[in-house]
């Protein structure tokens, strides 16, 4: 068993102390408040769970699903909310926006995204190639926000041929960016291939002002460990390590605190936070119905490994009530033990190399004649 000395380092986010230094990445559909809960209750509160991604545009028009987006439960502290904007303008509405009506303590900006309606506006992994427009935004970003700290997660690049990690590092400095967090793979890669670990430790040596955490390939709490003593680097974040796997935020503080403790729940246990994240779903929602059709995209990760006959997988995918998600659960075999090979990639996994620019966008990294508000999104939540 891997493990580090119980004094790790203090991870500062500005004035907010993230102890262990573990995040929960903002992921669109999933990291919605019901599922910060649940983590945060197998975490006991530590650790920083950050909101969806909330669109900067949809923010300042008061769109309707956004504001439902950025509530957070009462007990969540810091509030963190992750905003995606590639007009400087209203990005800095929005940051505004948010310290005058006191809707976070936290805002991370999303540099990281590859999914083609976002790379093929200039938003996401696809912005930090224009560094004027990188600096503009953060700078807007930085000076609306005044005492709130502002961070950013990136990719390494567009592609090996266009990596941007190690300028948007410096720019993010120079613009008083309180952290970076990079994912170590291109917007080409997308999620298939090995996360570049080396690059997180690169950008660590090229930022030492500043903290920098890791992100990428964290499947189970010795990752995290392994990460950190590889990488040097301050803290982790961790997306799709938890996908149907929440209380992986209990072994990261396990880890992170030198203790050996590492969660194996049997099928019974992991049909129980099913059907808890069902009925918060459906509380947040306010709508049983919707809230268990929400839920179903999870089905998959919370069973991978067990023994689960693809008719009653079937079966499960089309539940409509927490009473039928509960009765059919119990007719699985609950007694199973953690599966080996139950850990490991789940999610999205293919790569996808084929990037989805505007025209001309790699001609000048200089040149961001463009781009214009015109490529704000207006919805929040992917």
């Amino acid at each position: 068993m891997t493990t580090l000395a119980p004094a790790l380092p203090q991870l500062r986010i500005g004035p907010h102390t993230v102890q262990p230094p573990v995040v929960l990445a903002p992921m669109a559909g999933i990291t919605n408040a019901p599922f910060r809960t649940l983590c945060r209750e197998f975490s006991g509160g530590k650790g920083l769970f950050v909101s969806e991604m909330i669109t900067t545009r949809a923010l300042v028009e008061r769109n309707e699903k956004t504001m439902q987006l950025i509530h957070f439960d009462a007990t969540e502290t810091p509030r963190s909310i992750q905003l995606y904007g590639v007009d400087p303008v209203t990005v800095g509405k929005a940051v505004r926006m948010i310290v005058e009506e006191d809707l976070a303590d936290h805002i991370d900006l999303n540099f990281g995204c590859p999914v083609p309606k976002v790379t093929r506006k200039g938003g996401g992994s696809a912005l930090p190639y224009k560094r004027p427009l990188l600096r503009a935004i953060l700078r807007e970003a930085v000076s609306g926000a005044g005492d709130l700290p502002v961070t950013i997660k990136m990719r390494k690049g567009i592609d090996d041929d266009h990596l941007t990690f190690l300028d948007a590092g410096r720019i993010a400095v120079e613009e008083g960016v309180t952290a970076v967090a990079l994912h170590g793979r291109t917007t080409a890669q997308h999620y298939g291939g090995t996360a570049d670990w080396d690059a997180v430790a690169r950008l660590k040596e090229h930022v030492p002002e500043i903290p920098v955490l890791g992100n990428g390939d964290i499947w189970c709490a010795d990752d995290a460990l392994r990460m950190m003593r590889e990488t040097g680097c301050d803290g982790v974040v961790v997306g799709r390590g938890c996908l149907g796997r929440p209380w992986l935020f209990a072994d990261l503080v396990s880890a992170m605190e030198g203790r050996s403790t590492r969660h194996a729940p049997t099928l019974r246990e992991v049909a129980d936070v099913m059907v808890r994240h069902a009925t918060l779903l459906g509380e947040w929602i306010g709508d049983e119905a919707r809230g268990v059709i929400d839920f179903r995209k999870h089905v998959a990760w919370y069973l991978k490994g067990f023994a689960v006959g693809s008719e009653m997988r079937k079966k499960l995918a089309i539940t409509s009530s927490l009473e039928e998600l509960a009765s059919q659960l119990h007719e699985l075999d609950l007694d199973q033990p953690w599966p080996d090979g139950a850990d490991g990639p789940r999610g999205r996994t293919s790569g996808n190399n084929r990037v989805v620019l505007p025209d001309g966008w790699l001609k000048d990294p200089y040149d961001c004649a463009g781009v214009s508000a015109d490529a704000e999104l207006d919805t929040s939540g992917g």
